[in-house]
Order: C-alpha cells, then structure tokens, then sequence
C-alpha cells in the first residue's frame, strides 16, 4: 500500500485535543453525550458480551472502554499516536482490557481478514480521504454473519447549517474547523459503498440533537447526523 488513507491536518487537529478526549465538559463533551446512544444501540443489534470487536478510529478510547465494559474483546485502531496513548493511559484508571494499536485499517484488513465479529466506525468517514476505502476494510475485518456499524454526517443545507453553523459556531458544541462539509455523506452514497464492499445494509437510523434540552436521540430523522449497520452475509 503506497498511501496512507489519512488527513496529516485531521490527525494534528485532534491530536492537539487529545489530552481532553476524557473531560466530558471539553470540546468532546458531544462524543460523551452520544456514546450511552450508540453503545445501547450497537449492543442491542449484536450482544456485545464475549463478541472480538474492532473499533476502528477509536479516539481517545470512550467507545472502545464502552464496548469493553460490555463483556466484549475489544481492540481499538487509530494513527493519532496522542489520541492513542491518552485511551492507553485512561485504562490505568478503568482497568479495562482494550488492546489498542497505531495501524491503518486497509493495513489490518491485510493481516486480519475475517478477524472480528463486530466492527465499529463512527464519527470518523468524514475526516478521511476515502471513505469507500475504509468501508472496503472493514467488510475485510468482518467475519461472515458479522455486523458493521457506521456514524457520519449527511450532506445537504440542514446539515450544514446544524452541524457546522450551529454546532461549531452558535451553540460552540464543537471547535471551529472540526467538519468540512465536502467530506459529508448522504446516506444513499454510504448504503452503495456498503454494497460494493459486500455488506448488506440492515438499519438506517438518525441522531438528532434538542438544543433546549440539550440532549441526543435516535429516531428517524437521518437529515444531520445518521448510524447504518450493516452485515457481511457471504
């Protein structure tokens, strides 16, 4: 593999965060709102307890402990070496067993193809090169009967206005800069690089945010933030 399908500006980016990942009032105060929604969500739809899952673009580690917490085996990738060693640190303090590795995902599709029985790949499309060529590794890392899961952003006027307007200029929810719209995905373009890579499309589900309330729920509207599972059925 001659390219690393990475942003060298997304890694600094969030590397430069990193030391916050855990502080659920910081810049990720999002991620730790969302992350009881999506980990229920991903452990009704597979069982977690006693799964091997794959978590890939695991941060600082909340959705990977998540997981862990749930009886799973969990092994979180990632190419921010901050990032990485803030949720390697982090186990110190939840002493839970998360095996975490610096390695691109098209890299460990090569050297662990049909090694997991989950893969996990949210909030991170949008900030890579090619998404298609993560969605192509992950169907690798699947074994068939598996199920992978997938969280970004839609592209359309909504979205731009709630996830970068709103979210990263009105209501300061996220740092200026986190999103570049050209990077969102419809659902329909995510559904066809999911069923090029071989994966069946089994759930579609949306992720609205109340900003009165301010909290998360999923339902049905996938106009801004949407979750798809997916499963490998060869």
């Amino acid at each position: 593999m001659n390219k690393v399908n990475v942003d060298p500006q997304e890694l600094a980016k969030f590397g430069e965060l990193a030391h916050r990942w855990w502080d659920p009032n910081s810049e990720f105060k999002p991620l730790h709102d969302i992350n009881p929604l999506r980990l229920d969500w991903i452990d009704k739809a597979v069982g977690l307890s006693g799964k091997k899952v794959l978590d890939v673009g695991c941060g600082g580690g909340l959705l990977s402990e998540g997981m862990a917490a749930r009886g799973a085996q969990v092994t979180g990738i990632d190419l921010s070496d901050k990032a990485l060693g803030v949720a390697r640190l982090h186990l110190l303090e939840s002493q839970l067993q998360v095996n975490y590795r610096e390695v691109a995902v098209e890299a460990l599709a090569m050297e662990q193809p049909c090694g997991y029985d989950v893969v996990t790949c949210l909030e991170m499309l949008e900030h890579v090169p090619d998404p298609a060529s993560v969605v192509q590794a992950c169907a690798k890392l699947v074994k068939p009967g598996g199920q992978v899961f997938f969280s970004t952003i839609n592209r359309n006027p909504k979205a731009y206005v709630f996830a970068i307007i709103g979210a990263e200029y009105l209501l300061k929810l996220l740092p200026r800069g986190t999103h570049d719209y050209a990077r969102f995905l419809r659902p329909a373009e995510l559904s066809g690089c999911c069923r090029n890579a071989g994966l069946e499309v089994a759930e579609i589900i949306g992720m609205s945010y109340n900003p009165l309330t301010k909290t998360y729920t999923l339902g049905r509207d996938t106009s801004v933030n949407y979750l798809l599972r997916t499963a490998r059925n060869d």
